[in-house]
């Protein structure tokens, strides 16, 4: 079923500006969408993207997992080497015409990254703040593929973008780790009693919390898009802070004792040698609210290297070279795979770019804003911020976190 795929940096036809985060919650307030049901209970919407009509086919997907550098899964619940076998991409031609007829599944991760005009479907879920959200995924289904009844750990929106789907789920979440079928290489539930069930069309929308167990089936050929939303482990935030506060330590500072005692037996680990290790670590892992902070930014804004051949190769230019350039008529586009944010302290503004943190005083909040918040910069978005915004630009343009627009065909 491969197809030719889009261009990555050529224009594809989504209907720019089309839907809001309102219009996609079914009418509803963002406000009363996070109070009544974000992580707390799943939420269906009819139309949420009226009348929608995919831009991507399932052949330029099926192109797309096939492209080197692009995150693409095959799941075969029967024809594979064992029930529900996992294949990775990229796959060949050659993979997809010995696929059976049914009961399979394909899987492309990123694709905004990759096609970046599909921002305009990522736009509307972005009342969540960009630090969470991951990426849009999509998945094309023949008639009864799935990737089986299971659990996703985080938020997901599940948007029907091609045929019908039906969509099962248990309301009550699920966190058992003995829930799954052993000897597998998906976490396929064991036992499913689901107590709700819809058939989605496209341009519907599923909403469900963390832990909801689910499993949706193709009634036709299908395609459905997840916007999927980052939800780092306790385990694995504490854990790159604490890598940050090491790497700020000396190492040549080592550990001394000039007023060691004499002690009864030397196996004894001493008190006085137990409180200078207690505060030497103390110190070292209990930095101040602002450095917190900071390490924070870093890490959460830090670039996926496994999204490397997403970004772009810019050509090198000095700062009036770029300038000239958009006010020529150029334009500017945020490269979706960087990840930017800003943290506002008493008396600074902390703005971060692909992990590099830059200073900045509080008065600069509304041009940060802009850069956080937009995704296309031309000289009537530029100008209301004077020259000042022009080095912060010229910055993420050679950091690879800005690239040129390419200009739509006619």
């Amino acid at each position: 079923m491969r197809g030719s795929i889009p261009s990555r940096n050529s224009p594809i036809p989504v209907m720019a500006g089309m839907w809001t985060s309102e219009q996609i919650l079914g009418g509803m307030s963002v406000e009363t969408f996070l109070r009544d049901y974000w992580q707390k209970k799943p939420l269906l919407i009819r139309q949420a993207f009226p009348a929608f009509e995919a831009p991507v086919t399932p052949e330029e997907l099926a192109g797309l997992a096939c492209e080197e550098g692009i995150h693409s899964r095959m799941v075969l619940e029967k024809g594979g080497s064992k029930p529900w076998e996992l294949r990775y991409g990229p796959f060949t031609d050659a993979d997809f015409e010995k696929l059976p007829a049914e009961g399979w599944a394909i899987l492309v991760s990123d694709v905004e990254k990759a096609l970046p005009e599909l921002m305009e479907v990522v736009e509307p879920f972005r009342f969540i703040p960009d630090w969470r959200i991951d990426d849009l995924m999509m998945s094309y289904a023949p008639p009864g593929g799935s990737v089986g009844a299971h659990v996703d750990q985080y938020d997901v929106f599940l948007l029907q973008a091609w045929g019908s789907r039906r969509w099962q789920i248990e309301s009550q979440p699920r966190d058992d780790e003995n829930a799954y079928i052993d000897g597998l290489d998906l976490r396929i539930l064991r036992d499913f009693n689901p107590d709700q069930s819809w058939d989605l069309e496209p341009g519907d929308l599923l909403y469900l919390p963390p832990g909801v167990p689910h499993h949706g089936i193709a009634l036709t050929d299908c395609m459905t898009w997840s916007i999927g939303f980052r939800a780092p482990a306790h385990a694995d935030i504490v854990g790159a802070v604490c890598e940050s506060l090491v790497d700020r330590i000396n190492p040549r500072i080592r550990y001394t004792d000039p007023d060691l005692s004499a002690q009864a037996n030397p196996g004894e680990i001493g008190a006085a040698a137990l409180a200078k290790l207690t505060k030497l670590v103390r110190e070292s892992i209990t930095p101040d609210d602002a450095a917190l902070q900071r390490i924070l930014g870093e890490w959460l804004t830090e670039r996926n290297l496994n999204l490397g051949g997403l970004f772009p190769d810019n050509e090198p230019m000095d700062m009036d070279e770029l300038r000239d350039m958009i006010e020529d008529g150029e334009v500017l586009q945020r490269v979706p795979a960087a990840r930017i944010a800003f943290i506002q302290q008493a008396d600074k503004l902390l703005f971060f770019v692909d992990g590099d943190c830059i200073e900045l005083a509080p008065g600069d909040r509304p041009m940060v804003e802009t850069l956080c918040r937009e995704q296309h910069f031309d000289t009537e978005t530029i100008e209301p911020h004077g020259d000042a915004l022009w080095p912060l630009l010229h910055r993420m343009y050679a950091r690879g976190c800005l690239m040129l627009a390419e200009a739509e065909e006619d």
